[in-house]
C-alpha cells in the first residue's frame, strides 16, 4: 500500500464570533492510498499556516511541504514517517504550526492502518484499559457569573458530574473571577467536579491568590493560569498551592512537555492529539508523564475527530484521568462535519470499536463549509 494524496480541507462557519471557540472553523486532513483506503485527521491550530506546511512545495531538504515528504510511502510505517516529516520541515516545524501539521497526518495514517487491519486504533496502540471514559462538559464561561451558574445547572441536569468553564470574562478583576467560580459551584451543586480554565490571564502571584480563593469552592483543577512559556511561574504556583495545576494544550512535542513537567511541575498534563504530534508522539508523552507519576487528560475543543482520537489514546495508556467533551450549546461545525455525533451517557463516553478511528466525514457538510 502506498500514499497517493494528502488533502487539506479548510472548513469555516459563515459567521465566526470573536470568542475562544476553536469549533467555529476546522482543518481536516485526508490521506488517500492506492488500496482505496482513506484516513482522516484534524489539526487545531492556525489553519492556513498548517495548510501551507502540508501543501507547500519542496524548498530544500529541511524545509519541505509534508505532503511531498510522504507521497509514495507506506502508511503503515508511522514511526519512520513521523521522523521523516519532522526532518523534512525541521526549520519551520520543530514547534508550533509546522509541528501541528505532523499531528493531523499522523492521526490519518493510524486511521488507515486500523481500517486496513479491521481493528480500532486503540487496539493497534496496545490499549484496552477502558470500556468507557469519564468525561467533563467543557464550556466557555457565561457572560456573567449568574449566567455561568445557569449553564452549570443545565449541564448537571444533562447528566454531567464534572464541568469545566474557561476564558472570558475571567481575568478582568478579582471580584468577577471569584463570582464566576462561586456561581459555577452553586449551579453544579456540592458534589460535582468543577474545573476552571483561566485562559492565560495572570502572573504567578495573582494566580496563587486566585487559587487560594477558588479552593474555598472545591475546584478540582486550575488550568492554564499563566503564559505557556512561564515554566518557572508554573513551578512557583504548583509548589505553593494544594489546588491541582493543569496545562499542556499549548505544547507541541515531548521536549516541550518535559519542560512543563520537570521545570513547570504541573499536576495534570493536558495533551491535544491534533497539536502534540499525533498518536505516535502522544504515546511517548503519556509514558513520560507516567514515569513522573502524573495523570494525563486530553484537550479537544474542535470536532468529533479530535475527541474520537483522544478516546483511542486515553484507552491505550495507564494514566488517563478524564476526557474533555465540549458541551457548548450553539450549533457549529462540531455537529456537522462527521456522520457520527458523540454523546455522553451519565458523564461517560464509550470507547469506539469500529476499524480505524471509527468516525467518517459527512461529505455534504464538507461541501457546505469548505473554503476554496
Amino acid at each position: 500500500m502506498k500514499i497517493t494524496k494528502v488533502e487539506t480541507i479548510y472548513l469555516r462557519q459563515k459567521n465566526v464570533k470573536e470568542l475562544c471557540d476553536s469549533g467555529q472553523d476546522a482543518l481536516i486532513i485526508r490521506v488517500e492510498t492506492d488500496a482505496g483506503i482513506t484516513g482522516i485527521g484534524e489539526v487545531d491550530s492556525n489553519p492556513m499556516a498548517v495548510k501551507g506546511a502540508i501543501d507547500g512545495p519542496f524548498s530544500h531538504t529541511t524545509a519541505t511541504g509534508l505532503a511531498q515528504a510522504i507521497i509514495g510511502e507506506d502508511p503503515f510505517e508511522t514511526e519512520r514517517l513521523w521522523h521523516k516529516m519532522y526532518r523534512a520541515n525541521i526549520y519551520g516545524g520543530r514547534r508550533g504550526a509546522g509541528f501541528h501539521a505532523i499531528s493531523g497526518i499522523d492521526i490519518a495514517l493510524w486511521d488507515i492502518k486500523g481500517k486496513a487491519l479491521g481493528q480500532p486504533v486503540w487496539k493497534l496502540l496496545g490499549g484496552g484499559f477502558h470500556k468507557k471514559i469519564h468525561c467533563y462538559a467543557s464550556s466557555l464561561f457565561g457572560e456573567t457569573p449568574e449566567k455561568t451558574g445557569e449553564l452549570a445547572r443545565r449541564y448537571r441536569d444533562q447528566g454531567f458530574d464534572a464541568v469545566k468553564f474557561g476564558w472570558d470574562p475571567m481575568g478582568q478583576d478579582e471580584k468577577t473571577d471569584v463570582a464566576l467560580v462561586r456561581e459555577a459551584r452553586k449551579g453544579l451543586r456540592g458534589d460535582g467536579m468543577l474545573l476552571i480554565d483561566a485562559g492565560l490571564v495572570w502572573d504567578s502571584k495573582t494566580a496563587l491568590q486566585r487559587a487560594k480563593a477558588f479552593s474555598h469552592y472545591g475546584i478540582y483543577w486550575l488550568e492554564e493560569p499563566l503564559r505557556p512559556d512561564d515554566y518557572d511561574g508554573y513551578r512557583k504556583l504548583a509548589e505553593a498551592t494544594d489546588v491541582r495545576i493543569a496545562a499542556g494544550e499549548e505544547e507541541s512535542g515531548r521536549q516541550s512537555f518535559i519542560e512543563l513537567m520537570d521545570r513547570g511541575r504541573v499536576d495534570v498534563v493536558q495533551v491535544d492529539l491534533t497539536r502534540c504530534g499525533g498518536f505516535t508522539e502522544a504515546m511517548k508523552i503519556a509514558a513520560l508523564a507516567w514515569d513522573r507519576g502524573l495523570p494525563v487528560a486530553n484537550h479537544g475543543f474542535t470536532t468529533y475527530i479530535n475527541v474520537t482520537a483522544a478516546l483511542h489514546w486515553l484507552n491505550s495508556i495507564p494514566n488517563a484521568l478524564i476526557c474533555e467533551f465540549v458541551a457548548e450549546e450553539e450549533t457549529n461545525l462540531r455537529e456537522s462535519v462527521t456522520k457520527q455525533k458523540l454523546r455522553a451517557d451519565g458523564g461517560f463516553l464509550t470507547i469506539p470499536n469500529a476499524p480505524g478511528l471509527g468516525i467518517e466525514l459527512d461529505e455534504e457538510a464538507i461541501r457546505q463549509f469548505r473554503v476554496a
